[in-house]
């Protein structure tokens, strides 16, 4: 094993995260020496605290926010001080889209004071921490600005953030291992203004990427409902891929 990714929240939309139906903490990257957390949405701090293997929130090298959406960053002030010791120790790397630094900020002023650097997500931008290098090939379809992330490490592994499924989406997310934030069992109609994907977007996304291993994570109430272990089931039925529901709690190892 040269690295994990710890599910330390599966839940993603409002309901879900005002009930804490499932946990919305984000997700932890290790590889080799190098710790990043992606997405710290609400209860992240605690989850973590809250682990049987807790990690060392001080050890941390990054945080990359997808979007500025609540249920991504509202805990990303939090993370940030946990990183650099209460602001004691300048340290880390914030990657973030413009806009949530900029007008209706997500991130305090105050903080980004601890942060070594802050660094502005882009379409096709390629980035680099330490072990880590990842890029973020295209702007999503979604009402904030958001990215999703290909990580290329030991393997390729792609994050699907919240979008709405788009000609060519697939394109960009060729990976080995393929995470993709699946909100709703039905697609909305084609003028609403809520932008997430669908289960039928995520099987026609697996079909023409053919990753390895897909995980659907970040479900919403609907999901939920009809239990995302069974529709897992289905989707690998359908596709001949092995996919799996992210868990609260999961840790996958690669």
């Amino acid at each position: 094993m040269e690295g994990f990714i710890k599910f330390f929240g599966t839940g993603g939309a409002r309901f879900v995260v005002s009930k804490q139906l499932r946990a919305t903490g984000g997700l932890w990257l290790h590889y080799r020496e190098t710790n990043l957390y992606i997405d710290p949405g609400p209860g992240a701090l605690v989850r973590v605290h809250a682990a049987k293997e807790r990690p060392d929130l001080s050890g941390l090298d990054g945080i990359i926010l997808t979007h500025k959406h609540l249920d991504h960053a509202n805990d990303v002030n939090a993370l940030i001080e946990a990183m650099t010791d209460g602001g004691f120790k300048k340290r880390g790397i914030l990657f973030c889209p413009q806009d949530a630094i900029g007008e209706d900020a997500v991130v305090h002023q105050y903080v980004r004071r601890h942060l070594e650097m802050i660094t502005i997500l882009k379409e096709k931008g390629q980035y680099t921490v330490k072990d880590v290098a990842f890029s973020t090939p295209v702007r999503h379809r979604h009402p904030v600005e958001t990215y999703g992330l290909v990580f290329h490490l030991n393997k390729t592994i792609g994050l699907i953030a919240d979008t709405r499924f788009f000609d060519g989406l697939p394109d960009h997310y060729h990976a080995d291992c393929l995470i993709i934030n699946v909100l709703r069992t039905k697609p909305f109609g084609a003028h609403n203004t809520v932008e997430h994907l669908a289960l039928d977007d995520a099987q026609k996304i697996i079909l023409e990427t053919r990753p390895q291993k897909a995980i659907l994570t970040h479900f919403g109430i609907n999901m939920l409902k009809e239990k995302p272990y069974l529709l897992a089931q289905k989707l690998q039925k359908a596709t001949g891929v092995e996919v799996i529901a992210a868990r609260d709690g999961m840790k996958w190892e690669f």
